[in-house]
């Protein structure tokens, strides 16, 4: 009764199914039990045979391309020499230093600490008589220069024991700056935080004044101090010895040879992303225009084409642009010097075990390496004219020559006026030393590089992805020689017309064979370019007030800012006050943006446009002069408003100028004291509030 009804048929069939399933059972554990049993014992072999793995491991590891400790064994190295460098003074001074070092039996290298990994400074002291030393340039606003970022970053965050390491810093500044020498003063520091031992004082080099000086006037000093530290001895060996060899290439298949670029080779003629300093992107100047309407200036505004590059810059970055130098300076050169400037040759580095196996991109012609490679432009540092005084015939230009490059009161004061101050290039140099007559391959040697020179973009992003524009002065004067010095990079930007491509001749990275002249760009619209990334950043929220001061060329990144606020505007987001400070001499002259400035005013974007004509009248007019009428205005914008305050141009007078003015009217308004609104304004630039983006 109890028993719940079942199906006959089901009931019928139980029995049978019972000793089918007992069957399968059966053979499911069976092969269940097999199939473990057979999983263990291969598991068991293979774990048998992990104990000889160590045994393979037991071969030394090779050693990594990153230690700078092995590479100072292997090569007998003592002393390192690292190098903080953005336009490559800092590594010159590098080099000199390791150069140095064999007088006095010790040898030294030279070292980008990007390319090593720092925490094994270390074991430095593995290394008798070791010593490192560092020769760090401070970059924008008391940052570390690209190459030194990753050794800064190290730096904070090591608490390596460095008590064996022995240690020396010069710092590369320059006064005219908020954070003078900042990265020196902060590796010398932190060193000694972690232990190291300096065995001389901390070196301060001031660009605004004789950075040259500043260097011979501390290595004369360092010298002996390590001389008495490891109780060696100058050698009396003087430090003339080459560093590389020359190869001339006869016989050369011209796909090989290098014609302008900055890193791989075809590089111009083969673009990949993406693309940086190593490896610029090749812009069309679709725009040159002049922007000033009189004065014997020349302002212009040009517009570099970066479509299907994809490249990405923010309002506030910078362009680099890589010139080339006047041909017809270095068509003088190679005829002073008898040379066949289309010679193509090879610098190569006697030291095999050195990364830097060439002074520039070899092989190439001297031609190539004159225009696009060499600074031929600035007045060369002493150690130059010390190397080249051998090839004076003449016993007293020889004299000369040594004089200026000796640390003796006499010779700097000779270095300073004869060459410094009277601006002479190499050009200048060897036209007035007419005895002077060394190899071109060692004068290419001693050269330093032709660096990239930096513009702050004028252009948004959101206005403009596709094109990115340049605000600059071409720079022309006349030195006390009575020589006209044109600056490389804006006197070639200059000569840039739009659309039109050039010859194969005109162009970086495409000549056609030795006797074409790739410095002849006049009329190429082509130029190298990267973009570099900057702090000078539009505040988070549009609705933050700005107040933008940039006399002259320093409006170019406020043409970006107003262009930025005004497509917000459009996005229907709230913006806030839009407040410009702009300076020029005259107005009927040189008011950069004059009518895009007047249509941004009439649209309500820029709420304020406030300008100074500085010789408009009797007395100059500056735009510190128009903060301190506005400066119930200025104050409310920066203290009720949380306005960001921006300033851009020169470093020297204007914005020391506007910074004192800020003291000023926050010590008024403020209620407070000197010293108390100094901090005030201290703690903006802390918070981001109050941002530089100057040039001496």
């Amino acid at each position: 009764m109890g028993e719940p009804s079942m199906d006959p048929t089901i009931a019928a069939d139980s029995p049978a199914q019972q000793d089918s399933l007992f069957s399968m059972t059966d053979v499911f554990l069976i092969s269940l039990i097999t199939g473990l049993f057979t999983y263990w014992f291969f598991f068991r072999k293979k774990k048998e045979e992990v104990p000889e793995l160590p045994k393979m491991q037991t071969v030394a590891a090779p050693v990594r391309d990153s230690s700078f400790i092995e590479k100072m064994k292997k090569t007998g190295r003592n002393i390192v020499v690292f190098y903080g460098s953005q336009t490559g003074t800092a590594e010159e001074f590098a080099n000199r230093l390791a150069k140095d070092a064999h007088r006095y039996g010790l040898r030294g290298m030279a070292a980008d600490p990007e390319e090593y990994d720092l925490s094994d400074l270390s074991r430095l002291s593995e290394i008798d008589k070791s010593l490192a030393v560092f020769c760090m340039a401070t970059y924008g606003e008391g940052d570390p220069t690209d190459n030194a970022q990753d050794f800064y970053d190290w730096l904070q965050e090591a608490d390596a024991d460095l008590s064996g390491l022995r240690f020396a810093v010069f710092g590369l500044g320059n006064k005219t700056y908020e954070h003078f020498n900042a990265m020196g003063k902060y590796v010398d520091k932190r060193l000694e935080e972690l232990g190291a031992q300096r065995i001389f004082e901390l070196g301060l080099g001031d660009d605004d004044g004789n950075l040259e000086e500043d260097f011979i006037t501390w290595r004369e000093q360092f010298w002996p101090a390590v001389c008495e530290h490891f109780g060696v001895e100058a050698t009396g060996e003087e430090s003339s010895i080459r560093q590389y060899e020359l190869v001339v290439h006869t016989d050369v298949n011209m796909n090989k040879v290098y014609t302008g670029e900055m890193g791989r080779l075809k590089s111009y003629e083969n673009q990949k992303p993406p693309f940086d300093a190593k490896n610029p992107f090749l812009a069309q100047v679709t725009e040159n225009r002049k922007l000033n309407e009189g004065g014997e200036r020349h302002l212009m505004h040009l517009e570099l084409d970066i479509s299907n590059s994809k490249i990405r810059y923010e309002s506030g970055d910078h362009v680099a642009v890589y010139p080339a130098n006047d041909s017809s300076l270095v068509n003088q050169i190679g005829e002073i010097l008898g040379t066949d400037l289309d010679t193509v040759m090879s610098l190569n580095n006697l030291d095999e075990e050195s990364n830097k196996k060439h002074p520039f991109p070899c092989p190439t012609s001297y031609r190539t390496a004159l225009t696009y490679y060499l600074d031929i432009t600035n007045p060369p540092r002493t150690n130059v004219l010390y190397e080249l005084a051998q090839y004076a015939s003449d016993s007293g230009e020889q004299e000369r020559l040594r004089k200026m490059a000796s640390s003796a009161a006499e010779g700097k004061a000779l270095y300073l006026s004869w060459v410094v101050e009277a601006r002479r290039n190499i050009l200048a140099i060897l036209q007035d030393m007419p005895s002077l007559r060394p190899p071109i391959d060692h004068l290419c040697e001693l050269l330093p590089r032709l660096q990239a020179r930096y513009y702050s973009i004028a252009s948004s992003s959101k206005v403009h992805p596709n094109s990115i524009h340049i605000c600059a002065v071409t720079v022309e004067y006349e030195t006390k020689t009575g020589r006209l010095n044109k600056g490389v990079a804006t006197s070639w930007l200059r000569s840039k017309v739009p659309g039109q491509q050039g010859s194969s001749s005109q162009v970086p990275g495409q000549q056609g064979n030795s006797s074409q002249v790739p410095g002849q760009q006049g009329s190429s619209s082509l130029v190298p370019m990267y973009v570099r990334k900057s702090q000078f950043r539009l505040p988070f929220k549009p609705s933050t007030p700005v107040i933008m001061i940039g006399p002259g060329t320093g409006i170019a990144p406020f043409m970006g800012f107003i262009q930025e606020r005004a497509w917000l505007k459009q996005q229907g987001k709230e913006v806030g006050e839009t407040v410009l400070y702009y300076g020029c001499r005259h107005e009927r002259e040189d008011y950069l943006y004059r009518e895009e400035l007047a249509r941004f005013q009439k649209e309500g974007v820029l709420t304020q446009l406030n300008v100074a004509f500085s010789r408009d009248q009797a007395e100059k007019v500056y735009v510190q002069h128009l903060l301190k009428k506005n400066k119930e205005n200025v104050w409310k914008l920066v203290n009720e408003g949380m306005a960001h305050i921006y300033v851009c141009g020169d470093a020297r007078n204007m914005a020391r100028d506007v910074q004192n003015t800020f003291y000023e009217i926050v010590s008024e308004f403020g209620n407070m004291s000197q010293p108390q609104a100094v901090d005030y304004v201290k703690k903006l630039m802390t918070k981001g509030r109050y941002s530089l983006d100057v040039w001496s």
